[in-house]
């Protein structure tokens, strides 16, 4: 029997966005354009939003609108997460945070790839890559976590910076490329 696209994409398989996946995507604008509405509305609101349209949403879970993101049903929070404005997920495969992590304003994390080779890449053919961030992560604003990156419990990312490869567990990373530094006691 042949996978379908959307099938292949969960899958982080080559796959080529078709009818189900454009329809799964306009869903998942309305449902947008409701949830960035609501900036004003309380928490408990928005956090009832967020449960219609994100995989799980742990218990005290907050995304500050305006927030952008492919599908949503792709994206797990835990208890206690905070995302502040105009944060960007693209989940074409599953992005998962931790709990009490926090997000900083503009930070955009990219499990969707593409293929390096253009011939490929021409076809239209496009894959993602899995994001892990672990519980207890602080990321500065404007960071950039790219496709495939796991993020180890208790991390820093500094303010600006491009994780290019995994950061491990207390780890502190900055930069662009963002580079690991070592720890330092009483911090």
């Amino acid at each position: 029997m042949s996978r379908t696209e959307k099938q292949k994409m969960l899958a982080g398989e080559l796959y080529r966005p078709d009818a189900e996946i454009a329809a799964d995507q306009a869903v998942t604008k309305a449902w947008l354009v409701r949830y960035n509405a609501a900036l004003a509305s309380p928490v408990s609101e928005r956090h009832a939003l967020l449960c219609e349209g994100l995989a799980h949403v742990g218990a005290g879970a907050v995304i500050r609108p305006p927030f952008f993101c492919d599908f949503g049903y792709n994206i797990r929070l835990g208890d206690g997460v905070f995302l502040n404005f105009n944060c960007v997920i693209l989940d074409v495969v599953e992005v998962t945070i931790g709990e009490r992590t926090q997000i900083g304003p503009a930070v955009q994390i990219y499990a969707a790839d593409h293929p390096r080779d253009a011939a490929t890449r021409a076809s239209g053919l496009e894959f993602g890559r899995p994001v892990r961030i672990g519980a207890d992560v602080w990321i500065g604003g404007g960071a950039i976590i790219l496709p495939g990156i796991t993020i180890g419990d208790g991390a820093v990312i500094g303010a600006g910076s491009v994780v290019t490869r995994d950061v491990g567990a207390g780890e502190t990373a900055t930069g662009n490329p963002a580079r690991v530094h070592p720890s330092k006691s009483g911090q």
